[in-house]
């Protein structure tokens, strides 16, 4: 049976967001300027409802952290994924704002030291972005690596974390 999953398409600081929540808490969180082909790939089988009401408590968190104002997040969520791509999103959550980790020091946590391309895949299959902070994982090496949301984005948050933290 098809679930009810409510978008809004909010703006902050000049980029675009699509959002998506259901009756159980937030489901999704697009890239910047992102189109609904990401909100559909996301919710292939579910009834997309446009609702900016339902969406203003987790619009107010996300406008709040991009702000620079917030830097860990209260909201509930209800995201669905493989047992797996669960256990690497809460690893994910336990990065502090404004540090980074690795998909290696990822997999290690996890108790799959073998399995850094199955992480990085998990990652990129995170739906909220930002509020489960998959732009904190870099390459080995210190570089950027992947990000849905495209590299210029995942540079963006890190450094807005980078300033946010240099006032603490």
């Amino acid at each position: 049976m098809a679930r009810e999953v409510f978008y809004s398409k909010i703006k902050i600081h000049n980029r675009e967001y699509l959002i998506a929540s259901t009756n159980k808490g937030l489901a999704f969180v697009g890239c910047q300027n992102g189109n609904m082909d990401e909100l559909r790939f996301f919710f292939k089988k579910d009834n997309l409802v446009y609702d900016d009401k339902i969406n203003q408590p987790y619009v107010k968190e996300l406008e709040e952290y991009l702000d620079g104002s917030r830097t860990r997040f209260d909201l509930t969520l209800d995201v669905s994924g493989t047992q797996f791509q669960k256990q690497v999103w809460n690893q994910l959550k336990e990065i502090p704002y404004g540090q980074v980790s690795n998909y290696s020091a990822i997999a290690e946590k996890i108790g799959r030291p073998k399995s850094v391309r199955a992480v990085g895949t998990a990652i990129g299959k995170n739906p909220v972005s930002i509020i489960v902070p998959c732009h904190r994982v870099l390459s080995k090496n210190g570089g950027l690596g992947g990000y849905r949301g495209g590299l210029p984005m995942k540079r963006e948050l890190l450094n807005l974390e980078k300033e946010v933290s240099k006032g603490d």
